[in-house]
């Protein structure tokens, strides 16, 4: 069987060209790094690396096998790094990112709590609505309420959250409590200006996603507003359930349309794809998960 030292020799011989600079960066003789090389294609039985006194190029042979062995060899080395992480204590600056308004109610809690089971690890919570990239904003991981995106990032689920319509007690008594989402088109809705497609609210009618166009004499641009409207009265508003928990369990508004509520909207922790998470990384996605019970909220 191989040893690992003579595959890394045949790794670093295909890519650096030449045998002399693979010694080189493997911090080796070239007489140990030749007799790798040649131990491993007796083993293997096939010419790997053509040579001359001047360069060196895979055989036919060596490029399939540089294809097989390259990818094997960095798991090997991300093991490694991430067994010896493991014997240490999380430690350092942890960079968050989260959305305005879910951060304080749900992240600092078990910021505080995770602070708490390890005293050295330094936390920065950064909030933005924005769609940022960890690396891009020198984060470490962001805590991410829509769909997986298509990016190269990997992550952890860690729920998913209700969309919600909902009003005001006094307005359904004055206009009627609507009992389809076509019927919304007759009654003053709260639009957020801000949102992608305003005045498009959506719903699953007959098994199928579908939007509905509604419209209303009040408009803003923030959710807080959003609720203080429709609890006053002048509309029905459209806003994740984990927003408006609190004026629920008050009675200040109820949910209607609870048969049409759309998918609910997966909540994630993403950090970068192809790159092995530190200690405190790990050990706060483990704590998000354990403790952020959000599914369906």
């Amino acid at each position: 069987m191989s040893r690992l030292e003579d595959l890394e020799a045949f790794i670093h011989v295909a890519e650096a060209g030449s045998l002399t600079k693979a010694a080189r960066r493997l911090n080796r003789t070239l007489q140990a790094v030749s007799r790798s090389l040649a131990t491993l294609e007796e083993d293997v039985g096939v010419q790997l690396i053509h040579r001359t006194t001047r360069h060196s190029a895979l055989s036919e042979a060596g490029e399939t096998f540089f294809r097989r062995v390259k990818p094997a060899l960095e798991e090997i080395g991300e093991a490694r790094l991430e067994v010896a992480d493991r014997r240490k204590a999380p430690s350092g600056t942890l960079r968050v990112g989260a959305p305005i308004l879910f951060g304080p109610d749900f992240l600092v809690p078990i910021i505080a709590e995770y602070m708490r089971a390890y005293p050295q690890v330094e936390v920065d919570l950064q909030l933005t609505d924005s769609f940022v990239d960890p690396s891009g904003a020198g984060l470490d991981l962001v805590v991410r309420i829509a769909d997986l995106p298509d990016s190269g990032l990997q992550g952890k689920r860690l729920g998913a959250l209700r969309r919600v319509v909902f009003g005001a007690p006094s307005y359904f008594e004055a206009h009627g409590r609507p009992a389809h989402p076509s019927e919304l088109r007759q009654h003053a809705c709260i639009v957020r200006t801000v949102d992608q497609r305003p005045g498009q609210w959506a719903f699953q009618i007959a098994g199928k996603p579908r939007n509905v166009g509604v419209r209303g004499p009040f408009r803003t641009n923030t959710m807080a507003a959003i609720y203080s409207a429709a609890s006053a009265g002048l509309g029905i508003g459209y806003s994740p359930m984990w927003q408006i928990r609190h004026l629920l369990d008050t009675g200040q508004v109820e949910t209607i349309l609870e048969d049409f509520e759309p998918k609910p909207v997966p909540i994630h922790a993403l950090w970068q794809e192809n790159r092995l998470p530190p200690a405190k990384v790990r050990a706060f996605v483990d704590f998000l998960a354990s403790r952020l019970k959000l599914d369906c909220l």
